[in-house]
Protein backbone atom coordinates (compact mmCIF):
# COMPACT_ATOMS: atom_id res chain seq x y z
CA UNK A 1 0.00 0.00 0.00
CA UNK A 2 1.12 3.52 -1.06
CA UNK A 3 2.15 5.46 2.02
CA UNK A 4 2.09 8.74 0.22
CA UNK A 5 -0.84 10.44 -2.11
CA UNK A 6 -0.88 13.08 -4.73
CA UNK A 7 -2.38 16.11 -4.35
CA UNK A 8 -2.14 19.13 -6.70
CA UNK A 9 -2.73 22.71 -6.18
CA UNK A 10 -2.08 25.78 -8.19
CA UNK A 11 1.33 25.71 -7.72
CA UNK A 12 1.85 22.23 -8.54
CA UNK A 13 1.51 18.31 -7.64
CA UNK A 14 3.16 17.14 -4.14
CA UNK A 15 3.37 13.82 -2.59
CA UNK A 16 1.29 13.97 0.82
CA UNK A 17 1.48 10.94 3.11
CA UNK A 18 -1.58 8.60 2.80
CA UNK A 19 -2.59 8.76 6.19
CA UNK A 20 -2.08 12.47 6.75
CA UNK A 21 -5.47 14.47 7.41
CA UNK A 22 -3.94 17.72 6.18
CA UNK A 23 -3.22 18.13 2.53
CA UNK A 24 -1.12 19.57 -0.01
CA UNK A 25 -1.35 23.72 0.68
CA UNK A 26 -0.45 22.62 4.65
CA UNK A 27 2.73 20.89 3.44
CA UNK A 28 3.58 23.80 1.47
CA UNK A 29 3.42 25.92 3.96
CA UNK A 30 5.20 23.40 6.87
CA UNK A 31 8.42 23.38 4.26
CA UNK A 32 8.36 27.22 3.47
CA UNK A 33 8.17 28.58 6.92
CA UNK A 34 10.34 26.32 9.04
CA UNK A 35 10.17 29.35 11.15
CA UNK A 36 9.68 29.38 15.31
CA UNK A 37 9.03 25.62 14.98
CA UNK A 38 6.19 26.35 17.14
CA UNK A 39 2.78 25.36 16.03
CA UNK A 40 -0.56 26.68 15.79
CA UNK A 41 -1.89 27.42 19.46
CA UNK A 42 -4.90 24.68 20.59
CA UNK A 43 -6.88 27.16 21.35
CA UNK A 44 -6.79 29.02 17.88
CA UNK A 45 -7.29 25.89 16.60
CA UNK A 46 -10.13 24.63 18.77
CA UNK A 47 -11.67 28.29 17.32
CA UNK A 48 -10.72 27.87 13.71
CA UNK A 49 -13.12 24.77 14.13
CA UNK A 50 -15.56 26.88 15.80
CA UNK A 51 -15.75 28.93 13.29
CA UNK A 52 -15.83 26.48 10.81
CA UNK A 53 -18.92 24.95 12.30
CA UNK A 54 -20.69 28.13 12.57
CA UNK A 55 -20.11 28.26 8.99
CA UNK A 56 -21.65 24.95 7.89
CA UNK A 57 -24.81 25.26 10.24
CA UNK A 58 -25.30 28.85 8.08
CA UNK A 59 -24.28 28.01 4.72
CA UNK A 60 -26.78 24.74 5.43
CA UNK A 61 -29.65 27.01 6.90
CA UNK A 62 -29.35 29.45 3.68
CA UNK A 63 -30.17 26.37 1.42
CA UNK A 64 -26.78 26.85 -0.07
CA UNK A 65 -24.79 23.95 1.61
CA UNK A 66 -26.63 20.07 1.18
CA UNK A 67 -27.91 19.29 4.95
CA UNK A 68 -25.81 16.18 4.71
CA UNK A 69 -22.11 17.99 4.17
CA UNK A 70 -22.91 20.33 6.50
CA UNK A 71 -23.23 17.38 9.31
CA UNK A 72 -20.02 15.69 8.13
CA UNK A 73 -18.37 18.89 8.54
CA UNK A 74 -20.03 19.86 11.55
CA UNK A 75 -18.88 16.31 13.08
CA UNK A 76 -15.24 16.85 12.12
CA UNK A 77 -15.53 20.01 13.58
CA UNK A 78 -16.64 18.54 17.11
CA UNK A 79 -13.61 16.10 16.73
CA UNK A 80 -11.47 19.10 16.24
CA UNK A 81 -13.10 21.45 19.27
CA UNK A 82 -12.64 18.08 21.24
CA UNK A 83 -8.84 18.04 21.03
CA UNK A 84 -8.63 15.07 18.59
CA UNK A 85 -6.39 15.35 15.33
CA UNK A 86 -4.18 18.11 16.56
CA UNK A 87 -1.42 16.14 15.13
CA UNK A 88 -2.71 17.14 11.81
CA UNK A 89 -1.87 20.87 12.13
CA UNK A 90 1.39 21.21 11.21
CA UNK A 91 2.17 24.88 9.95
CA UNK A 92 4.49 27.40 11.94
CA UNK A 93 2.60 29.61 14.43
CA UNK A 94 4.82 32.78 11.96
CA UNK A 95 3.41 32.39 8.52
CA UNK A 96 3.55 34.20 5.41
CA UNK A 97 0.19 35.10 3.60
CA UNK A 98 -1.89 36.50 6.77
CA UNK A 99 -3.00 33.24 8.32
CA UNK A 100 -3.74 31.56 4.90
CA UNK A 101 -1.65 28.32 5.44
CA UNK A 102 -3.50 28.23 9.04
CA UNK A 103 -6.81 28.69 7.34
CA UNK A 104 -6.12 25.96 4.66
CA UNK A 105 -4.57 23.28 7.07
CA UNK A 106 -7.98 23.81 8.88
CA UNK A 107 -10.18 23.76 5.72
CA UNK A 108 -8.28 20.49 4.40
CA UNK A 109 -8.13 18.77 7.75
CA UNK A 110 -11.90 18.72 8.05
CA UNK A 111 -12.46 17.80 4.41
CA UNK A 112 -10.58 15.14 4.58
CA UNK A 113 -12.02 13.48 8.16
CA UNK A 114 -15.54 15.00 7.21
CA UNK A 115 -15.33 12.71 3.63
CA UNK A 116 -14.12 9.81 5.88
CA UNK A 117 -17.60 10.43 7.23
CA UNK A 118 -19.33 10.81 3.61
CA UNK A 119 -17.59 7.41 2.68
CA UNK A 120 -14.65 9.63 0.45
CA UNK A 121 -11.21 8.76 1.13
CA UNK A 122 -8.25 11.12 1.97
CA UNK A 123 -7.34 13.24 -0.60
CA UNK A 124 -10.01 12.85 -2.99
CA UNK A 125 -12.06 15.99 -1.82
CA UNK A 126 -15.22 14.77 -4.19
CA UNK A 127 -18.10 15.28 -1.58
CA UNK A 128 -16.30 17.56 0.92
CA UNK A 129 -13.77 20.20 -0.75
CA UNK A 130 -11.48 22.22 1.83
CA UNK A 131 -12.77 25.58 -0.36
CA UNK A 132 -16.08 24.69 -1.60
CA UNK A 133 -17.39 23.21 1.11
CA UNK A 134 -15.72 23.59 4.16
CA UNK A 135 -14.37 27.42 3.19
CA UNK A 136 -17.67 28.24 1.52
CA UNK A 137 -18.61 32.12 2.20
CA UNK A 138 -15.33 32.91 3.78
CA UNK A 139 -11.71 34.07 3.56
CA UNK A 140 -9.01 33.79 5.41
CA UNK A 141 -9.57 37.43 6.16
CA UNK A 142 -12.12 37.50 8.44
CA UNK A 143 -11.94 33.67 9.69
CA UNK A 144 -8.29 34.70 11.34
CA UNK A 145 -8.79 37.65 12.77
CA UNK A 146 -12.10 36.26 13.90
CA UNK A 147 -10.40 33.36 15.61
CA UNK A 148 -7.72 35.46 16.79
CA UNK A 149 -10.28 37.24 18.94
CA UNK A 150 -12.10 34.47 20.62
CA UNK A 151 -8.76 32.78 21.33
CA UNK A 152 -7.41 36.28 22.96
CA UNK A 153 -11.08 35.93 24.99
CA UNK A 154 -10.34 32.53 25.95
CA UNK A 155 -6.58 32.95 27.34
CA UNK A 156 -7.22 36.30 28.99
CA UNK A 157 -10.37 34.67 31.38
CA UNK A 158 -8.08 32.42 33.30
CA UNK A 159 -5.34 35.63 33.79
CA UNK A 160 -8.07 37.70 35.10
CA UNK A 161 -8.99 34.90 37.58
CA UNK A 162 -5.60 34.76 38.79
CA UNK A 163 -5.53 38.57 38.91
CA UNK A 164 -8.55 38.50 41.20
CA UNK A 165 -6.98 35.29 43.29
CA UNK A 166 -3.17 37.99 43.42
CA UNK A 167 -5.57 41.05 44.23
CA UNK A 168 -6.96 38.92 47.38
CA UNK A 169 -3.80 37.53 48.50
CA UNK A 170 -2.56 41.00 48.94
CA UNK A 171 -5.48 42.64 50.41
CA UNK A 172 -5.18 39.71 53.06
CA UNK A 173 -1.23 40.40 53.40
CA UNK A 174 -2.28 44.01 54.13
CA UNK A 175 -4.72 43.14 57.08
CA UNK A 176 -2.06 40.18 58.33
CA UNK A 177 0.61 43.32 58.25
CA UNK A 178 -1.42 46.56 59.25
CA UNK A 179 0.01 46.69 62.87
CA UNK A 180 3.45 46.42 61.43
CA UNK A 181 5.42 49.77 61.00
CA UNK A 182 8.12 50.66 59.41
CA UNK A 183 10.11 53.16 57.78
CA UNK A 184 8.88 54.78 54.04
CA UNK A 185 11.26 55.52 52.03
CA UNK A 186 11.41 57.66 48.27
CA UNK A 187 14.35 57.92 46.22
CA UNK A 188 15.53 54.56 48.33
CA UNK A 189 16.06 57.55 51.04
CA UNK A 190 14.11 57.49 54.59
CA UNK A 191 11.24 59.38 54.71
CA UNK A 192 8.01 58.92 56.67
CA UNK A 193 6.86 55.95 58.98
CA UNK A 194 4.21 53.91 57.05
CA UNK A 195 2.14 50.58 57.84
CA UNK A 196 3.66 47.40 56.29
CA UNK A 197 -0.27 46.73 55.65
CA UNK A 198 -0.59 50.03 53.57
CA UNK A 199 2.21 49.07 51.00
CA UNK A 200 0.25 45.62 50.50
CA UNK A 201 -2.79 47.43 50.36
CA UNK A 202 -1.00 49.69 47.68
CA UNK A 203 -0.03 46.67 45.56
CA UNK A 204 -3.43 45.34 45.89
CA UNK A 205 -4.96 48.32 44.66
CA UNK A 206 -2.55 48.27 41.90
CA UNK A 207 -3.02 44.63 40.63
CA UNK A 208 -7.45 45.57 40.81
CA UNK A 209 -6.64 48.41 38.68
CA UNK A 210 -4.61 46.11 35.68
CA UNK A 211 -7.39 43.73 36.25
CA UNK A 212 -10.56 45.91 35.45
CA UNK A 213 -8.08 47.65 32.53
CA UNK A 214 -7.40 43.86 30.97
CA UNK A 215 -11.52 43.25 31.48
CA UNK A 216 -12.21 46.51 29.69
CA UNK A 217 -10.21 45.13 26.73
CA UNK A 218 -12.90 42.19 26.34
CA UNK A 219 -15.00 44.62 24.46
CA UNK A 220 -12.33 44.57 21.34
CA UNK A 221 -12.47 41.60 21.19
CA UNK A 222 -16.21 40.89 21.10
CA UNK A 223 -16.58 43.31 17.48
CA UNK A 224 -15.89 40.82 14.61
CA UNK A 225 -15.37 41.08 10.41
CA UNK A 226 -16.50 37.56 9.82
CA UNK A 227 -18.84 37.61 6.69
CA UNK A 228 -16.51 40.74 5.44
CA UNK A 229 -14.77 38.10 3.31
CA UNK A 230 -11.94 39.26 2.03
CA UNK A 231 -12.02 43.57 2.12
CA UNK A 232 -15.57 44.16 4.18
CA UNK A 233 -17.10 43.55 1.22
CA UNK A 234 -19.02 40.32 1.76
CA UNK A 235 -17.95 39.02 -1.66
CA UNK A 236 -19.87 35.33 -2.58
CA UNK A 237 -21.79 35.71 0.99
CA UNK A 238 -25.37 34.78 0.95
CA UNK A 239 -27.66 37.62 2.17
CA UNK A 240 -28.46 35.09 4.89
CA UNK A 241 -25.31 33.91 6.01
CA UNK A 242 -24.08 37.28 6.27
CA UNK A 243 -26.88 38.48 8.78
CA UNK A 244 -26.62 34.82 10.91
CA UNK A 245 -23.26 34.11 10.93
CA UNK A 246 -22.16 36.09 14.15
CA UNK A 247 -25.50 34.82 16.37
CA UNK A 248 -24.40 31.59 14.71
CA UNK A 249 -21.15 32.09 16.02
CA UNK A 250 -21.96 33.46 19.77
CA UNK A 251 -24.64 30.50 20.21
CA UNK A 252 -21.77 27.91 20.14
CA UNK A 253 -18.65 30.52 22.08
CA UNK A 254 -20.93 32.11 24.24
CA UNK A 255 -19.31 35.23 24.00
CA UNK A 256 -21.60 38.20 22.94
CA UNK A 257 -20.27 38.93 19.81
CA UNK A 258 -21.07 41.48 16.87
CA UNK A 259 -20.74 42.09 13.65
CA UNK A 260 -18.54 45.15 13.10
CA UNK A 261 -20.13 48.27 12.23
CA UNK A 262 -17.51 48.98 9.60
CA UNK A 263 -16.11 45.80 7.91
CA UNK A 264 -13.50 47.40 6.15
CA UNK A 265 -12.15 49.43 8.88
CA UNK A 266 -12.56 45.41 11.22
CA UNK A 267 -10.51 43.79 8.04
CA UNK A 268 -7.59 46.30 8.00
CA UNK A 269 -6.69 47.72 11.30
CA UNK A 270 -5.37 45.62 14.43
CA UNK A 271 -5.58 47.73 16.90
CA UNK A 272 -7.60 46.37 18.76
CA UNK A 273 -4.93 43.59 19.56
CA UNK A 274 -2.76 46.14 20.36
CA UNK A 275 -5.00 47.56 23.32
CA UNK A 276 -4.84 44.53 24.65
CA UNK A 277 -1.27 43.82 24.66
CA UNK A 278 -0.57 47.32 25.89
CA UNK A 279 -2.72 46.46 29.13
CA UNK A 280 -1.11 43.37 29.64
CA UNK A 281 2.66 45.57 29.24
CA UNK A 282 0.95 47.95 32.02
CA UNK A 283 -0.03 44.47 34.16
CA UNK A 284 3.79 43.27 33.85
CA UNK A 285 5.11 46.34 34.23
CA UNK A 286 3.70 47.29 37.43
CA UNK A 287 3.91 43.55 38.68
CA UNK A 288 7.39 44.20 38.59
CA UNK A 289 7.77 47.13 39.83
CA UNK A 290 6.19 45.46 43.16
CA UNK A 291 8.48 42.39 42.73
CA UNK A 292 11.28 45.15 42.65
CA UNK A 293 9.77 46.28 46.16
CA UNK A 294 9.87 42.90 47.65
CA UNK A 295 13.17 42.24 46.81
CA UNK A 296 14.62 45.42 48.55
CA UNK A 297 12.18 44.90 51.47
CA UNK A 298 13.33 41.19 51.61
CA UNK A 299 17.41 41.81 50.72
CA UNK A 300 19.75 40.57 53.32
CA UNK A 301 18.81 39.40 55.17
CA UNK A 302 21.39 40.15 57.53
CA UNK A 303 23.26 43.20 55.35
CA UNK A 304 19.87 44.74 53.34
CA UNK A 305 16.48 45.56 54.57
CA UNK A 306 15.46 42.61 55.89
CA UNK A 307 12.10 44.21 56.55
CA UNK A 308 9.99 40.90 54.96
CA UNK A 309 10.98 37.23 54.22
CA UNK A 310 9.98 35.49 51.22
CA UNK A 311 9.42 31.84 51.12
CA UNK A 312 12.58 29.99 50.42
CA UNK A 313 11.85 27.86 47.07
CA UNK A 314 15.30 26.54 46.30
CA UNK A 315 19.19 26.89 46.55
CA UNK A 316 20.89 30.01 45.35
CA UNK A 317 23.94 29.41 44.84
CA UNK A 318 26.19 26.47 43.88
CA UNK A 319 28.91 28.43 45.78
CA UNK A 320 27.59 30.28 48.50
CA UNK A 321 26.00 27.68 51.36
CA UNK A 322 22.96 28.55 52.62
CA UNK A 323 22.28 31.36 50.18
CA UNK A 324 18.33 31.64 49.31
CA UNK A 325 17.71 33.78 45.87
CA UNK A 326 14.36 35.51 45.56
CA UNK A 327 13.72 33.51 42.72
CA UNK A 328 10.10 34.16 42.35
CA UNK A 329 10.15 37.86 42.01
CA UNK A 330 12.82 37.48 39.73
CA UNK A 331 11.11 35.65 37.55
CA UNK A 332 8.34 37.70 37.21
CA UNK A 333 10.71 41.06 36.12
CA UNK A 334 11.92 38.83 33.51
CA UNK A 335 7.99 37.69 32.16
CA UNK A 336 7.43 41.47 32.10
CA UNK A 337 10.49 42.05 29.80
CA UNK A 338 9.49 39.57 28.05
CA UNK A 339 6.01 41.14 27.62
CA UNK A 340 7.49 44.48 26.79
CA UNK A 341 9.37 42.89 23.65
CA UNK A 342 6.33 40.85 22.71
CA UNK A 343 4.20 44.31 22.71
CA UNK A 344 6.87 46.48 20.60
CA UNK A 345 6.79 43.88 18.04
CA UNK A 346 2.32 43.63 18.07
CA UNK A 347 2.94 47.40 17.69
CA UNK A 348 5.30 47.52 14.98
CA UNK A 349 2.63 44.53 12.84
CA UNK A 350 -0.61 46.72 14.04
CA UNK A 351 1.45 49.74 11.90
CA UNK A 352 2.80 47.42 9.17
CA UNK A 353 -0.85 46.78 7.37
CA UNK A 354 -1.16 48.09 4.07
CA UNK A 355 -4.57 49.53 2.16
CA UNK A 356 -7.29 46.82 2.35
CA UNK A 357 -5.73 44.10 5.15
CA UNK A 358 -2.92 43.82 7.80
CA UNK A 359 -0.93 40.72 6.88
CA UNK A 360 1.32 40.35 10.20
CA UNK A 361 -1.61 38.40 12.32
CA UNK A 362 0.53 35.53 12.76
CA UNK A 363 3.26 37.20 14.52
CA UNK A 364 0.81 39.70 16.01
CA UNK A 365 -1.42 36.36 17.47
CA UNK A 366 2.03 33.96 18.12
CA UNK A 367 3.33 36.87 20.64
CA UNK A 368 0.06 38.02 21.78
CA UNK A 369 -0.99 34.53 22.99
CA UNK A 370 2.24 33.87 24.47
CA UNK A 371 1.81 37.28 26.79
CA UNK A 372 -1.25 36.33 28.12
CA UNK A 373 -0.30 32.54 28.89
CA UNK A 374 3.19 33.84 30.37
CA UNK A 375 1.41 36.45 32.48
CA UNK A 376 -0.65 34.07 33.71
CA UNK A 377 1.62 31.81 34.83
CA UNK A 378 3.88 34.09 36.49
CA UNK A 379 0.73 35.75 38.31
CA UNK A 380 0.14 32.20 39.86
CA UNK A 381 3.60 31.47 41.00
CA UNK A 382 3.50 34.47 42.33
CA UNK A 383 0.84 34.07 44.52
CA UNK A 384 1.43 30.26 45.07
CA UNK A 385 5.38 30.09 45.79
CA UNK A 386 6.03 33.98 47.06
CA UNK A 387 3.23 36.39 48.28
CA UNK A 388 0.84 33.91 50.32
CA UNK A 389 4.33 32.74 52.40
CA UNK A 390 5.53 36.10 52.32
CA UNK A 391 6.45 36.95 56.80
CA UNK A 392 7.05 40.15 58.66
CA UNK A 393 10.45 40.71 60.56
CA UNK A 394 8.03 42.91 62.94
CA UNK A 395 10.66 43.78 65.89
CA UNK A 396 13.04 44.83 62.95
CA UNK A 397 10.74 47.14 61.13
CA UNK A 398 9.93 49.12 64.35
CA UNK A 399 13.58 49.40 64.96
CA UNK A 400 14.49 50.85 62.05
CA UNK A 401 11.58 53.26 62.53
CA UNK A 402 12.72 54.62 65.85
CA UNK A 403 15.92 54.90 64.57
CA UNK A 404 15.45 56.78 61.64
CA UNK A 405 15.64 60.63 61.03
CA UNK A 406 12.73 60.68 59.26
CA UNK A 407 10.37 60.97 62.04
CA UNK A 408 11.38 64.68 62.30
CA UNK A 409 8.98 65.06 59.47
CA UNK A 410 5.91 64.83 61.86
CA UNK A 411 7.57 67.66 64.26
CA UNK A 412 7.01 70.16 61.57
CA UNK A 413 3.85 71.06 62.34
CA UNK A 414 4.70 72.07 65.91
CA UNK A 415 8.44 73.17 65.89
CA UNK A 416 8.48 74.50 62.23
CA UNK A 417 10.87 72.74 58.93
CA UNK A 418 13.75 74.52 60.29
CA UNK A 419 13.72 73.04 64.00
CA UNK A 420 13.09 69.78 62.54
CA UNK A 421 15.36 69.94 59.81
CA UNK A 422 18.40 70.49 62.36
CA UNK A 423 17.10 68.07 64.57
CA UNK A 424 17.22 65.33 61.64
CA UNK A 425 20.53 66.42 60.70
CA UNK A 426 22.01 65.88 63.73
CA UNK A 427 20.62 62.68 64.24
CA UNK A 428 21.99 61.55 61.52
CA UNK A 429 26.12 62.93 62.21
CA UNK A 430 25.66 62.23 66.10
CA UNK A 431 23.33 58.59 66.05
CA UNK A 432 21.15 59.38 68.38
CA UNK A 433 17.67 59.43 68.24
CA UNK A 434 15.11 62.38 66.93
CA UNK A 435 12.99 61.63 70.36
CA UNK A 436 16.14 62.27 72.77
CA UNK A 437 17.34 65.21 70.51
CA UNK A 438 13.85 67.26 71.06
CA UNK A 439 13.88 66.18 74.83
CA UNK A 440 17.32 67.52 75.33
CA UNK A 441 16.64 70.69 73.53
CA UNK A 442 13.46 71.09 75.54
CA UNK A 443 11.46 71.73 72.16
CA UNK A 444 9.00 69.72 73.55
CA UNK A 445 7.55 67.44 76.19
CA UNK A 446 7.43 63.92 76.75
CA UNK A 447 4.02 63.91 76.51
CA UNK A 448 3.41 65.67 73.49
CA UNK A 449 6.28 63.69 71.92
CA UNK A 450 4.05 60.50 72.62
CA UNK A 451 1.56 61.83 71.05
CA UNK A 452 2.87 63.38 67.97
CA UNK A 453 5.15 60.59 67.55
CA UNK A 454 2.57 57.22 68.12
CA UNK A 455 3.70 55.55 64.96
CA UNK A 456 0.43 54.39 64.26
CA UNK A 457 -1.49 57.61 64.42
CA UNK A 458 1.72 58.99 61.86
CA UNK A 459 0.53 56.51 59.43
CA UNK A 460 -3.06 57.34 59.13
CA UNK A 461 -3.39 60.15 61.16
CA UNK A 462 -6.98 62.82 60.65
CA UNK A 463 -7.06 66.12 59.91
CA UNK A 464 -9.09 66.59 62.58
CA UNK A 465 -6.77 64.98 65.19
CA UNK A 466 -3.78 66.53 63.88
CA UNK A 467 -6.02 70.00 65.18
CA UNK A 468 -6.66 68.62 68.43
CA UNK A 469 -2.78 67.49 69.19
CA UNK A 470 -1.70 70.95 67.88
CA UNK A 471 -4.17 73.10 69.95
CA UNK A 472 -3.28 70.79 72.97
CA UNK A 473 0.54 71.85 72.42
Amino acid sequence: MSRTRLEADSIGVMEVPADAYYGVQALRASRNFPITGTKLHPIFIKNLAQIKKAAAITNAEAGVLEKNVSDAIVSACNEVISGKLREEFIVDAIQGGAGTSANMNMNEVLANRSGEFLGDTKGSYLKVHPNDHVNMAQSTNDVIPTAGKLTVLDLLRPLVSELSRLEATLSDKALEFDDVITMGRTQLQDAVPVRLGQIFHGYASMVARDRKRIEKSFREMYSVNLGGTAVGTAVNVSDFYFSHIVPVLEKITGYPLKQADDLFDATENLDGFVTVSGTLKTCAIDLSKMCNDLRLLSSGPKTGFGEINLPAKQNGSSIMPGKVNPVIPEVVSQVAFHIAGHDTTITMAAEAGQLELNAFEPVVFCNLFDSISTLEKAVTTLIDNCISGITANREHCRELMESSAGIATALCPYIGYKSAAVIAKTAVKTGKSVRSLVLEQRLLTENELEQILDPYLMTGLSTSNKNTIKKAI
